[in-house]
């Protein structure tokens, strides 16, 4: 399988979440295991100081009067009806609880003890509690239980204010009833005849039980954030230098490929001159010759400053220029007329045209700069032209301040989002013909570069499919310097 930045996406994010995943997985734990030992000492205490007050007691201190006034009190009516009619058996055993659990609440003294206990053991900690009574049964014969109020069971003649999920609430106010929070169970029964069984419960929490353990957690919690952002930045980190390096790879294939080209050019006009030369005729007539002497010289010329402008690639941010004063007409002839030379050992079918209509063509620049401008608009306005006839029209014309050279093709052309980025450093454009042109995508950039650093003036339009016209605006120089 063909490893992909796609496939490094997909096996990182993987990571990642797994890790996520897995850490979530050990704070969650983490959690549950603080809250299940949440105020286990106070809990160990408050458990001894309560059983310690109810010995011999229930639910409460006096709690076991209550509860035996009621239920031993109306014991024969329900063995009587327990025989006789059972719905009227569960209706008198539900009121007769009813009846015990409101004294119960009327004699409240939880409020008292717990406060008493907190005190005397100098807990700090503002604690909330709950008592409850999870069921009562009788048994008119030994260990034969009866239910007459069970927390599960079908309650119709209780108060259904004071009944919840976890039994009857004799006192307290605290209203998380879980396991987590049960701080003493109590099941209280004799094995003999005409007695009953009742099993109640002791809950105790603090106000704030969720924020305290996450507060406790917060290193922890921390620690594992960081840890998982580390693994991420790392893995981010090493991705983006790994796309890097990718990339510098590509860049250098396609740098040695668009070099290539670069080098081919010149070399391209000086073989075709050369062969030019070899002919009879050619050797015969001087006035021929000289103009082919001409053009080897240029491109020989043009090919030494290739390889030096390729040395210095990486550290080209700002070109030297060496500035003369030409005739852009003459620098135009000699470019048409060396571009013609290798449109010829081409396949394209290129035609270049020149129109002369500037009435002052005399300006400041650098020979060399002003013809990379120059041929690399030509080489983009044949690449990017899937016409079977390429035409190029060079057109310049001239006003007080400016000579204007306008240069016109007949290419695809260019759509507004890619023109935002024509100029920019290695950029190949969007799709279809440009990823099938080959190129570093710096033919442009140098064209900006050197625009810039000539402080002329440049303007691109274009529209997909209608071609494109660069014009390039160079001061003239002024008269009195002609003179």
């Amino acid at each position: 399988m063909k490893y992909t930045t796609s496939l490094h996406r997909i096996i990182a994010i993987a990571s990642a979440l797994t890790l996520t995943c897995v850490q979530f997985f050990l704070l969650y734990n983490t959690y549950e295991l603080k809250n299940n030992h949440y105020l286990f000492a106070e809990k160990r205490i408050i458990k001894e100081e309560y059983l310690g007050a109810i010995k011999n007691d229930k639910v409460m201190p006096g709690g076991a009067n209550i509860l035996d006034h009621y239920v031993m009190g109306n014991l024969p009516r329900l063995a009587a009806l327990y025989k006789t009619d059972k719905q009227a058996f569960n209706k008198l055993g539900q009121q007769v609880c009813d009846s015990a659990f409101r004294d119960l609440r009327k004699a409240n003294n939880m409020d008292s003890l717990m406060e008493a206990i907190r005190q005397r053991n100098h807990l700090d900690r503002k604690l909330r509690f709950a008592s409850t009574i999870e069921f009562i049964e009788i048994a008119f014969r030994r260990d034969q239980y009866v239910p007459l109020y069970h927390q599960d069971g079908h309650n119709e003649w209780i108060d259904p204010q004071i009944q919840t999920k976890a039994g009857i609430r004799i006192a307290g106010t605290l209203d998380n009833l879980e396991p987590n929070t049960l701080a003493q169970h109590v099941t209280v029964s004799s094995s003999t005849d005409n007695s009953y069984n009742i099993s109640f419960s002791l809950y105790m929490d603090t106000y704030d039980r969720k924020q305290t353990i996450l507060r406790l957690m917060m290193p922890t919690f921390l620690l594992s954030l960081l840890s998982v952002g580390g693994v991420v930045i790392l893995n981010f980190v090493t991705f983006r230098n790994w796309i890097r390096q990718k990339k510098l790879s590509e860049m250098k294939s396609d740098f040695i490929n668009s070099i290539t080209h670069e080098f081919h050019t010149p070399l391209s006009a000086i073989i075709v001159a050369n062969r030019t030369m070899q002919n009879d005729r050619i050797l015969s007539n001087k006035d021929s010759l000289l103009p082919l002497t001409d053009v080897v010289q240029r491109q020989a010329d043009r090919l030494k400053t290739l390889i030096s402008q390729t040395l210095g690639i990486t550290t080209m941010n700002k070109l030297s220029l060496h500035m003369e004063r030409r005739s852009v007409h003459h620098l135009l002839d000699e470019l048409l007329l060396d571009y013609r030379l290798n449109a010829t050992e081409s396949e394209a079918e290129v035609t270049l045209t020149l129109n002369k209509n500037a009435t002052r063509d005399v300006v400041l620049l650098d020979p060399f700069w002003f013809t990379t401008i120059i041929l690399n608009i030509f080489d983009n306005a044949v690449k990017y032209n899937t016409s079977q006839s390429k035409q190029i029209i060079v057109t310049t014309s001239s006003d007080k301040k400016n000579l204007h050279i306008e240069i016109a093709d007949n290419g695809i052309g260019i759509n507004k989002e890619v023109r935002k980025h024509i100029f920019d450093k290695f950029y190949r454009g969007g799709s279809g013909v440009h990823n099938r042109v080959k190129g570093l995508g710096l033919g442009l950039f140098y064209v900006n570069q050197a625009i810039d650093s000539h402080k002329w003036k440049l303007d691109v339009q274009s529209e997909e499919g209608t071609g494109s016209t660069f014009t390039i605006s160079i001061p003239l120089l002024e008269q009195k310097t002609l003179l």
